[in-house]
């Protein structure tokens, strides 16, 4: 382990000399690369030097009971010698989960679409009730939502909802949530009592900069409408709704929630941009073994990853076979135990793919 605390300090004071080049600060991509690795490096060898004190006191202990000319002073040794122990089989577990390779992608914020799926009004309803449990969360983690597009369902909810989360190491976080949400309940529209089963897919991008997706604006056909839906005096009569239209993939993204026809655009360019650079993190991912192992964030959207059983007040995620008997907890927002063991089943995994580092 020491060894290992070696080559990280050693890429440290590499990474802590590179961040104050000019080259290297004129060059917005590679210097936010550079911080975030100075930052995650800056964790290992902190905790590596805890480490390496708590080996000297071991040595240090060991030497004094060996010598045994003083009582005192072994007995106080022997228990300087097993809070050192203590401290180093705890500290080799930390920093073994602090050595799996992070992904650069964790640290962004997010843009969030909730579609209503199989369910019909229910399904909407459905997916208003998932985006009040995530703005819900969003708010105890200190994080911001805001929305970018709506599209209401008629009995209630969303048949759409698309919002951006802005905070620190929010993906990291809610890239867990991508998959389809499955909902088992008695609908408000059902009149004999029976129980239906609707979804809703969630899709959770990491919010790609201008740096990190170059997109080709000769490719980008802008449309201008007047909103529509409930609003104020400039629904209808300004057009301030923007419809992108992306030519080479077909993409489609709509803004209408702003006043401002730049507000708008704005909004929806950085969905847009989201979209084309999560479809390339797809690709790389396919070409990446560890993650093609994971079955806890594949980011696979058709694979159905929860249940919400009201009848029986129960949460079942499916890819850990996890099931809490707290619906109406999770559902105002508390999934932060739902997140924990997700993220401790996925370092799981990539500690054992990556056995080699330690």
């Amino acid at each position: 382990m020491l060894e290992k605390i070696q080559i990280i300090k050693q890429r440290f004071d590499e990474v802590n000399d590179l961040i104050i080049q000019p080259d290297i600060i004129s060059d917005q991509k590679r210097y936010a690369t550079l911080m975030k690795e100075y930052k995650d490096l800056k964790l290992i060898v902190d905790k590596g030097e805890i480490y390496k004190e708590a080996v000297d006191n071991i040595s240090e202990s060991e030497e004094i009971i060996s010598d045994a000319s003083d009582a005192e002073m072994v007995e106080m040794a022997k228990i300087q010698l097993d809070e050192a122990k203590e401290t180093i089989a705890r500290l080799e577990e930390e920093i073994r989960f602090m050595l799996i390779p992070k992904d650069l992608d964790d640290a962004k914020n997010v843009v969030v679409e909730v579609r209503a799926g199989t369910g019909g009004d229910e399904a909407s309803i459905f997916a208003g009730d998932l985006y009040r449990m995530y703005s819900k969360y969003c708010s105890d983690k200190g994080w911001r939502v805001d929305v970018v597009s709506t599209s209401h369902g008629t009995s209630g909810g969303f048949k759409e909802i698309i919002f951006e989360v802005s905070g620190e190491d929010v993906y990291g976080t809610l890239k867990f949530e991508a998959g389809v949400h499955r909902v088992q309940r008695v609908p408000q529209t059902e009149t004999q009592g029976r129980v239906h089963t609707s979804a809703a897919t969630v899709m959770v991008l990491p919010e790609a900069e201008e740096f990190d997706y170059e997109l080709d604006m000769t490719e980008v056909r802008i449309e201008r409408t007047t909103s529509t839906g409930p609003g104020g005096q400039s629904v209808n009569t300004t057009y301030s709704a923007i419809k992108l239209h992306h030519e080479p993939t077909g993409m489609i993204v709509s803004c209408q929630d702003q006043k401002s026809s730049h507000k708008n655009l704005e909004k929806a360019l950085k969905v847009l941009r989201s979209r084309l650079y999560e479809k390339e993190l797809e690709k790389q991912r396919a070409l990446d073994s560890a993650k093609r192992k994971s079955m806890v964030s594949s980011g696979d959207r058709s694979a159905k990853i929860r249940t919400y059983n009201y009848s029986q007040g129960r949460v079942t995620d499916h890819r850990i076979s996890l099931t809490l008997y707290d619906l109406s907890n999770i559902i105002d927002g508390d999934i932060q135990k739902i997140i924990d063991e997700l993220m401790l089943a996925e370092n799981t995994e990539l500690l054992k793919a990556n056995d080699d580092l330690i």
